[in-house]
């Protein structure tokens, strides 16, 4: 038992070097795809298209090559194959693999028979689990969710009042959408230590039947509210972070989706307000102008 825990413990990194910039904690190497070197099937989900393409034809020449020596070390053992020639070798490996069969070379020995049945095999298994790698990355939900470059605090029915804005590219439903919103902050605990602190932020809304359009979210900043009493000197001596998480059931895949933002002290604009997106055209009707989607206003201007 002790030597496996040795084993296990020896596996793990000795240090995970975190990155504070602007106030915003970054884990280095997190969520990229290199990091997932350790763990393969991470690996071919995360690693780019170009890359994935290009592992699968390196691998599918590696193994044809790997058996086309095999035939080659087992000398005259194929039908119909020049003699010598590595290159028909390997074409008669390409067939075997794929399952091909077009009759012009064929083994005709126990030897070679024995290593064709071993690349049959290793065939029928290479494709199914390419096929399934490359239907996992195709089929991987996704949500096109856009958050506003900044959040504001602003008053709202006289009260202060936490604002940001997100909206659905896709123009479809996200059925069953959930906002959640955390305050991650340093804090200083009665003891003197030191604490990294999550706190959850109430929204007047947290979730909407449907997400088709956009989403104004509103924390208000009462006596209750974690950001009751800081300034934006505060939040930025603290490391204020806020965590915004967005999840919901995408109406066309029928799957769940999810998009997450941060925003730190230094995109919470204090006084200022958003930009109205919503206007109405000569006949009565509504439209959403997404180009000021991000603009926001001092409270001392108007329009």
């Amino acid at each position: 038992m002790k030597f496996r825990l040795k084993r296990l413990a020896k596996k793990q990194p000795d240090r995970v070097q975190i990155k504070v910039q602007n106030g915003q904690f970054e884990i280095i190497g997190m969520g990229v795809w290199h990091s997932y070197w350790r763990d393969p099937y991470h690996l071919l989900l995360t690693i780019p298209w170009t890359g994935f393409l290009l592992l699968i034809c390196i691998s599918y020449l590696a193994i044809n090559f790997i058996f086309a020596l095999a035939y080659w070390l087992g000398g005259d053992c194929i039908a119909n194959a020049k003699p010598g020639s590595f290159l028909d070798l390997f074409f008669f490996s390409v067939q075997t693999l794929a399952s091909i069969g077009y009759g012009a070379m064929y083994p005709k020995t126990l030897y070679a028979n024995t290593i064709v049945t071993i690349e049959a095999m290793i065939g029928l298994v290479g494709i199914a689990v390419m096929t399934g790698l490359a239907f996992a990355r195709f089929s991987r939900p996704s949500a096109r969710v856009i958050f506003s470059r900044v959040a504001v605090i602003t008053p709202y029915n006289g009260v202060p009042t936490l604002m940001f804005r997100t909206a659905n590219q896709r123009r479809n439903l996200i059925l069953e959408a959930q906002m959640r919103v955390y305050l991650m902050r340093d804090e200083i605990t009665a003891e003197g230590g030191f604490i990294r602190r999550f706190h959850d932020l109430k929204l007047l809304r947290n979730q909407t039947p449907s997400f088709t359009l956009s989403w104004l979210a509103l924390h208000p900043i009462d006596e209750f509210s974690p950001l009751y009493g800081m300034s934006a000197e505060s939040l930025m001596q603290t490391n204020t972070n806020l965590v915004i998480s967005v999840s919901g059931i995408d109406e066309t895949v029928a799957q769940v989706v999810h998009a997450r933002h941060t925003y730190t002290a230094s995109n919470i604009l204090w006084n200022s307000r958003f930009v109205d997106i919503f206007h109405h055209t000569s006949d009565g009707h509504r439209y959403i102008d997404y180009k000021y989607f991000h603009d926001v206003l001092p409270l001392d201007e108007t329009g």
